[in-house]
């Protein structure tokens, strides 16, 4: 099985900002979070966040106010009716009927662009749709824990990443591949 980060891996961006973007364009209020999203950003990018409860701890009430309003379905719809172009070519090339896409990005999101690609498996963060809290995060090493829980026994042969935040991932996947800008760039394990 070839498993894909998301964001800046086969996807060109973060997602998760870009549908914060979109968000304020519906909803104007939300200006008012827009320094704790480029704090959020710059925390994961330097890798400042250790742990998923100290995602929920530092980040979580922004992430609620941001859900709370959302129409999961239709947004998600129209989010990737704009954005499903920013998908780097190199993927199609490598695409298999058995990949796994996994990101710390809504999985209620991921479901509609995997539909679009045909891509079959994905795993991401799990928010309940009524009451909009977080049930599981998609985050380091909760990755592994999920990838075990729903494929027990399976193994990674081929792992895509463009981010060491995936050390997890990596540690336990037969070869690696890190990426930038929809190149495969080395080859690390």
């Amino acid at each position: 099985m070839n498993v894909y980060d998301f964001d800046n891996t086969i996807y060109d961006g973060e997602s998760g900002i870009q549908m914060f973007f979109y968000y304020l364009k519906k909803q104007p209020w939300l200006v008012c979070y827009a320094p704790a999203v480029v704090q959020i950003l710059i925390d994961y990018k330097l890798h400042r966040v250790a742990t998923i409860d100290e995602i929920l701890e530092k980040y979580g009430w922004l992430f609620h106010a941001f859900i709370k309003r959302a129409d999961f379905q239709e947004d998600a719809r129209k989010f990737w009716d704009r954005h499903e172009r920013r998908i780097l070519p190199f993927y199609k090339g490598l695409q298999q009927p058995d990949d796994l896409i996994i990101s710390a990005g809504p999985e209620l999101s991921l479901k509609e662009i995997c539909g679009r690609l045909g891509v079959k498996h994905y795993i991401g963060t799990v928010v309940d749709e009524e009451t909009r809290m977080f049930s599981f995060v998609c985050f380091r090493e909760n990755k592994v824990k999920a990838f075990h829980e729903r494929y027990p026994g399976q193994e990674i042969d081929d792992f895509y990443t463009d981010s060491m935040n995936d050390k997890p991932l990596m540690d336990i996947s037969k070869r690696v591949f890190m990426v930038k800008k929809g190149v495969v760039v080395e080859q690390i394990k």
